[in-house]
């Protein structure tokens, strides 16, 4: 959510005409996507050893200090790391799916007189969430398998717990294949997620919408 939350803005600075918003915009994505994740996620996690102490005051009034050892926990470097590289992959898939939408959609929503929040959400973002998508579940499912990295920061997550136990029992394949179980499904289940969000924005660009997996075998069982 945090990352695509912030992917969001990016991809509007992106497309901006403003040149200091498409600067700033592309210089955090060349940035956030050419450190590797592992980088990112000690950096936050190490940054006390940098600075002791964080600052923030108003001029010539009150200011505030904060230790950096208390400030960010390993889970909360974790989260940050993976939002913030979220976000710069986030950012070009939902600037893609702008650009995917045709400019005479645009050109038409203006015609008809429709206010330009409208113009977005009601014909530009439907038409853009159908080139998205596919992509970011794809981004989905491969942050859902990265946050195996956050074991350096040895947080108890299900890669972390899996090699607690066969640190302690020697059972390392087995172990392993337990892990590998438990990605598949939760894997699986993004995936149906995803198949009845594409068939929701599949509403317009086709006249009948394609068959749930239960209806589907609803007609199998009739024939």
């Amino acid at each position: 959510m945090l990352g695509f939350l912030g992917g969001i803005p990016l991809a509007a600075m992106r497309l901006s005409r403003n040149p200091v918003l498409a600067a700033v915009s592309w210089t955090y994505i060349w940035v956030f996507r050419s450190v590797p994740l592992i980088v990112q996620l000690l950096f936050w996690a190490n940054l006390g050893y940098l600075y002791d102490t964080l600052q923030i005051g108003i001029p010539f009034g009150p200011g505030w200090s904060f230790s950096t050892t208390s400030l960010i926990s390993s889970f909360g470097a974790a989260l940050l790391g993976l939002a913030l590289h979220e976000a710069a992959f986030a950012g070009e898939i939902i600037r893609a799916g702008l650009l995917s939408v045709d400019q005479g959609q645009h050109e038409a929503a203006a015609t008809l007189g429709l206010p330009r929040r409208r113009q977005f959400l009601r014909i530009v973002l439907p038409q853009a969430m159908r080139a998205i998508l596919p992509n970011a579940a794809n981004l989905l499912v491969n942050l859902l398998k990265s946050t195996s990295i956050v074991y350096v920061l040895a947080i108890g997550e299900l890669f972390y717990q899996v090699q607690v136990v066969y640190g302690r029992n020697g059972r390392v394949v087995p172990l392993l294949m337990v892990a590998t179980v438990w990605y598949v499904i939760l894997t699986a289940l993004l995936s149906i997620l995803q198949y009845y969000v594409e068939r929701h924005f599949a509403r317009g660009a086709v006249r009948t919408l394609p068959p749930t997996p239960f209806q589907r075998l609803k007609a199998a069982i009739r024939r």
